[in-house]
């Protein structure tokens, strides 16, 4: 029997987490069989949406671009790890309504005080020196999700209860092998 694809949805403010998630839970995937592959924000922009910039059509052009690459990846059996931003509700609605698998919408939320401490590119100082226009968090709104299959907590968590609660939870819709 083929392996059923999935998507797993990662979104939250830049700093809560989401890649860091996604780098814990894949190679323990893998190693239960899984084919993975990760969508990671800063990679597609890079590869598929470059020339994109940051106004609110273009964020959105570049979610519905990861939605359609994990559509197709997961209704060929792949499970696809999405690791976006994703601050809009209705475009991340969109991507779960094209979504041929399941979709696991993973709410990584974290405060802001503690991913601006997290700050490791320093781009949360420069939206609040007002050098980055329409920085999601300070200048642009982020919509956090209204009902997501699973909320981790990584302000208050460690990596590896986030991806622990992650992994449990494929396994109780029996999404992972036995």
């Amino acid at each position: 029997m083929a392996q059923q694809g999935f998507i797993l949805w990662f979104t939250g403010l830049s700093g809560a987490g989401k890649s860091t998630l996604a780098q814990y839970v894949t190679p323990k995937l893998i190693d239960l069989g899984v084919p993975v592959e990760t969508l990671d924000g800063d990679e597609v922009r890079e590869n598929l949406s470059k020339g994109l910039g940051f106004s609110k059509e273009d964020r959105d052009t570049n979610i519905r671009r990861i939605g359609y690459v994990a559509n197709m990846l997961s209704r060929n059996g792949v499970c696809s790890i999405t690791a976006a931003i994703s601050p809009y509700e209705s475009v991340r609605k969109e991507c779960r309504d094209m979504s041929q698998a399941p979709f696991i919408e993973i709410y990584v939320e974290a405060p802001l005080e503690v991913v601006e401490e997290r700050d490791t590119k320093g781009l949360y100082k420069k939206a609040r020196a007002g050098e980055i226009k329409n920085f999601t968090g300070i200048s642009d709104p982020y919509e956090a999700p209204a009902n997501p299959e699973i909320t981790v907590h990584t302000g208050a968590e460690s990596i590896e209860e986030s991806g622990e609660k992650i992994l449990a939870y494929l396994r109780e819709k029996g999404l992972l092998p036995a």
